[in-house]
């Protein structure tokens, strides 16, 4: 439960303690918006199992997160997004959409094959699913890796083949990275935990941009415990059964 002025973030909290902030990578994609734009706020945590009744009546029938503004719920998190970049703008606040349309679709499909991988209790499908998740991977490694336009200068006799970029977009966070950060996390440590699946280390773009990620207080400090993320799957990842 976050609170920015006179608006409310209601943000999901699946965690193990009650207290802690949970695994929840919607939650999180806007915990990092607000961090990155410079916005103060406070977060107070809730446990769905034993949440409040005015909690309930705000938006019957959904789940966080979810935004009210002006009597106003918004529960769509493409949505709340739009409405964080349109309230909290420029010169205030910094505008996070990337430049190149490209790193908002980069990786958009990981979390899918993910899903599809972990939650299969087939032996005989579980190799054709971690292809399907490699890749899917491979694709946004070689995004990673080659050079965006403006890494590429035309007046230069060096031909730059490899991107050396921090983030999707460019050396700075984005809305995409906002995005696409909290699930290639969970993938990370849920495939290691219930599949013994490891991010070849030969996809240097995907390691480069996880490292990078975890030097910025911005997603180290709204992201979950590897223990939030491995309980919240507990019960989602299906054992390989004959």
């Amino acid at each position: 439960l976050c609170r920015i002025d006179r608006t409310w973030l209601l943000m999901r909290e699946e965690k193990d303690d009650g207290e802690s902030i949970g695994n929840c990578p919607f939650s999180q994609r806007l915990f990092m918006i607000l961090w990155l734009k410079g916005v103060v706020f406070s977060v107070t945590t809730v446990d769905l199992k034993r949440k409040p009744a005015d909690l309930q009546n705000l938006a019957p029938g959904t789940h966080p997160p979810f935004i009210t503004f002006n009597s106003e719920v918004k529960t769509d998190v493409n949505k709340i997004e739009e409405f964080l970049e349109e309230v909290l703008c420029p010169p205030k606040y910094l505008k996070l959409s990337p430049k190149h349309p490209e790193s908002n679709t980069a990786g958009m499909d990981i979390f899918a094959k993910f899903s599809a991988f972990i939650k299969n209790s087939r032996p005989e499908a579980n190799e054709a699913l971690e292809r399907g998740l490699l890749k899917t991977l491979q694709k946004l490694d070689d995004y990673l890796n080659s050079p965006l336009p403006d890494e590429i200068d035309e007046n230069s006799m060096e031909d730059i083949k490899f991107s050396t970029r921090k983030f999707l977009d460019g050396n700075e966070m984005t809305l995409a990275d906002c995005n696409l950060l909290p699930k290639l996390h969970i993938v990370k440590v849920v495939a290691k935990k219930y599949r013994n699946f490891v991010i070849p280390k030969d996809m240097t773009g995907i390691w480069r941009y996880l490292t990078n990620a975890y030097s910025r207080d911005e997603f180290t400090n709204t992201c979950p415990s590897d223990k939030e993320v491995e309980i919240a799957y507990s019960d989602v990842a299906k054992r390989l059964t004959k």
